[in-house]
């Protein structure tokens, strides 16, 4: 406990204000000095796992985040997870990425080496709930723990005991994208926020119409999973910025006028930004 509020007490200390540049089209966010998760874990927890869906493939095409079909395909590649609800927090950790590991303590099958897993779903019962973490892997991720040529022998090993650890999102140099809910419309605007590198979740999410002045944000509220939505009542004017805050660290960029004026509703509009 004690560590926890050091930690916490130095967080507030050394976190400074985001000052942001913009030029032409790419908006860049700093900070001075912030605490930030790294690609390499540390601080490694105790958790079951389970797996669901085809051994080789990527558990539920989508899940409860919103991805879609995406989670089959690069950067995710179907190493995706779903979480019990004690890492799932009502959908806020989507996008979220861990690294997991199980040892020949746990299991003969198991190589020892990490792989990294984002979360795309949710597990809502079993062991999910009991477990105090729970990973539902997809049979990919699961198979990925396990020693050369003993796939099978993991994926008949029932529940298993893992090590995981919380770490920052890396997706080589891939830029957000956004995807607009087919149900969107003038007055009503959702969308799927993916591949935020570095904390991989959001605390918030912004959007400013062209004709509205440089500090008029409007919020937007988390729909579900990795889902936001503003529902503005009239008609809103593209194109559109959308302003992220990352969870962990709050850090703030901008994705200068990445919805344009001709959008349509199941489009993906791809960013010039990224948080790495």
């Amino acid at each position: 406990m004690a560590a926890l509020l050091s930690f916490r007490f130095r967080h507030s200390i050394f976190s400074c204000l985001v000052v942001s540049l913009c030029f032409g089209q790419t908006c860049f966010s700093f900070k001075a000095k912030h605490l930030n998760l790294t690609t390499l874990g540390t601080h490694w927890s105790w958790a079951g796992a389970t797996w669901y869906g085809s051994p080789n493939g990527a558990g539920s095409d989508g899940g409860a985040c919103g991805y879609g079909n995406a989670v089959s395909l690069p950067p995710f590649s179907s190493m995706v997870t779903g979480i019990g609800p004690s890492l799932y927090k009502s959908g806020k950790e989507c996008g979220a990425c861990y690294k997991i590991k199980c040892t020949k303590r746990t299991h003969p099958s198991c190589s020892g080496k990490p792989v990294r897993v984002v979360i795309t779903d949710f597990c809502p019962g079993g062991p999910c709930v009991t477990d105090s973490a729970h990973f539902d892997l997809s049979g990919t991720a699961l198979g990925a723990m396990a020693k050369a040529g003993e796939e099978v022998e993991l994926h008949d090993a029932g529940v298993l005991k893992i090590r995981y650890v919380r770490v920052a999102c890396d997706y080589s140099g891939r830029t957000i994208a956004f995807h607009v809910d087919p149900g969107s419309n003038p007055n009503y605007f959702a969308v799927v926020i993916e591949y935020e590198e570095g904390d991989g979740d959001l605390a918030g999410v912004s959007l400013k119409e062209a004709s509205m002045g440089s500090e008029e944000w409007r919020s937007m509220q988390q729909s579900w999973g990795a889902v936001w939505k503003l529902d503005a009542g009239s008609e809103m004017l593209p194109p559109f910025s959308i302003q992220l805050t990352s969870q962990y660290s709050r850090e703030t960029i901008v994705a200068k006028n990445v919805i344009p004026e001709n959008w349509k509703p199941g489009s993906t509009y791809r960013s010039l930004v990224n948080y790495l």
